[in-house]
C-alpha cells in the first residue's frame, strides 16, 4: 500500500505502525528504507526475516535530529561530532560505541551502532511523529532483499514486498545510493563505505585525515557494516565493467544480431543492434549515482541478461559509484 508521504494522515499511520512492531517503507534522499522501531528486537527481526538479511549483519538507525545520538551510543568522539554538524541531516552514517542493552539486534550484535539523521522531508518527518510516539529511532536499511539493488521509488519497494507493506511516497530519491559511512569507534576517522560525500569534504568536517578501511595504520578491526560485502547492490543480470575501448571493440565483435544486453555508457558507442538496451550514463558524477539503481533496475524489468557498463573515472567524486559498480559486477 503506497500511501503520499505529504499527507499528515499517512505519516501518523505509518508511524503508529512502527510503534507498534510493524514495518513501514519510506523515503530518504539516499534510497527507501525498510523501517522498524529500533529498540524492539523483535521488530527488528522482522527487518531480517522480510529482506532475508543474516541477522548478524547490523542495520543504521535513523534519528530526527543529533539529540538522539545518547540514546544509542555511549560516547561521541568530537570529529564525531563535527562530522554530524557539517552533514546532518544528509547522506552520512556515523558508527559509534553503541550503549549497553540499547538496539543490540539493529547492531547485529556488535558493541558498535550506526546512526543517521536523513535529510529527506518526508523521514525527517516520520522520525518526529515516531518520536512522539516514544520511538527514538527507526533502524532502515535499503528496502529490497539482501544483496539486490537498492530502491530509489515508491513503486520500487512496492515491487519487492508486495502491497501489504504501508510504503510512504517521497517521489525519487534525490541522491540515488546509500550513505557514506564513517567509523568513529576507533580514535580516528575510517570511511568503510563511500557515498556523494568525497573523502576531502570529510576531512574538512572533522579536521583530520580520514583513513581507508584497508589503511595499514587504521588501529584495531573495522566493525561490520551496512553494504559493505564485496558483492551486494546485484541485479539479475550479470554486470560486467569495462573501459570505453573494450565495451566498443565486444560490441564490434557482436555485431547486428546481439540481443539480451544492455549498455550504460557516458561515451558515444557504436551499437549495430537493434535489439540492444542503451542508457547514456551522465557525465556528472552526482546524476550517475541519482539514477544508477533505477536504471539497473530497468535494464532488468526489459529482460536484459548481461549489462555491460563504462568503467567510472577515478576522480573522488565517482567513489560512491565506483564502489557500488564493483559490488554489483562482483555477484
Amino acid at each position: 500500500m503506497i500511501l503520499p508521504g505529504t499527507d499528515p494522515q499517512a505519516i501518523a499511520e505509518a508511524a503508529r505502525c512502527i510503534q507498534a512492531g510493524g514495518l513501514v517503507g519510506f523515503p530518504t534522499e539516499t534510497v527507501y528504507g525498510l523501517g522498524a522501531d529500533a529498540s524492539s528486537d523483535d521488530a527488528v527481526a522482522g527487518i531480517f526475516a522480510a529482506k532475508g538479511r543474516p541477522a548478524n549483519h547490523p542495520l543504521i538507525v535513523h534519528v530526527a535530529d543529533a539529540a538522539q545520538v545518547s540514546d544509542y551510543a555511549a560516547s561521541v568522539p568530537p570529529f564525531a561530532a563535527r562530522l554530524t554538524k557539517a552533514f546532518w541531516p544528509g547522506p552520512l552514517t556515523v558508527i559509534l560505541p553503541r550503549r549497553e542493552g540499547v538496539a543490540l539486534a539493529a547492531a547485529g550484535g556488535q558493541d558498535s551502532i550506526g546512526l543517521r539523521c536523513p535529510a529527506h522531508p518526508v523521514a525527517l518527518a516520520l522520525l518526529k511523529a515516531c518520536l512522539a510516539l516514544g520511538v527514538s529511532g527507526v533502524a532502515g536499511p535499503s528496502a529490497n532483499r539482501f544483496g539486490r539493488v537498492s530502491p530509489t521509488t515508491a513503486p520500487h519497494v512496492a515491487g519487492e514486498f508486495g502491497d501489504a507493506l504501508l510504503v510512504l511516497d517521497g517521489g525519487p530519491c534525490a541522491v540515488g545510493i546509500e550513505s557514506s559511512i564513517v567509523d568513529c569507534t576507533r580514535g580516528r576517522p575510517v570511511l568503510l563505505r563511500p557515498g556523494v560525500l568525497t573523502r576531502a569534504q570529510l576531512e574538512a568536517a572533522c579536521g583530520e585525515p580520514v583513513l581507508d578501511k584497508d589503511d595499514a595504520h587504521a588501529a584495531g578491526s573495522a566493525p561490520r557494516a551496512s553494504g559493505t560485502l564485496e558483492a551486494h547492490y546485484a541485479p539479475d543480470a550479470k554486470v560486467r565493467l569495462m573501459d570505453a575501448g573494450a565495451l566498443q571493440a565486444a560490441l564490434d565483435l557482436l555485431g547486428a544480431d546481439a540481443a539480451h544486453i544492455a549498455v550504460y555508457a557516458r561515451s558515444e558507442l557504436r551499437v549495430q543492434s537493434p535489439r540492444m538496451l542503451c542508457r547514456r550514463m551522465p557525465g556528472e558524477a552526482a546524476a550517475a549515482a541519482q539514477q544508477l539503481f533505477a536504471v539497473l533496475r530497468e535494464f532488468d524489468a526489459l529482460g536484459a541478461r548481461l549489462i555491460w557498463i563504462e568503467q567510472p573515472p577515478a576522480a573522488p567524486e565517482w567513489d560512491g559509484v565506483r564502489d557500488r559498480l564493483g559490488r554489483a559486477a562482483a555477484s
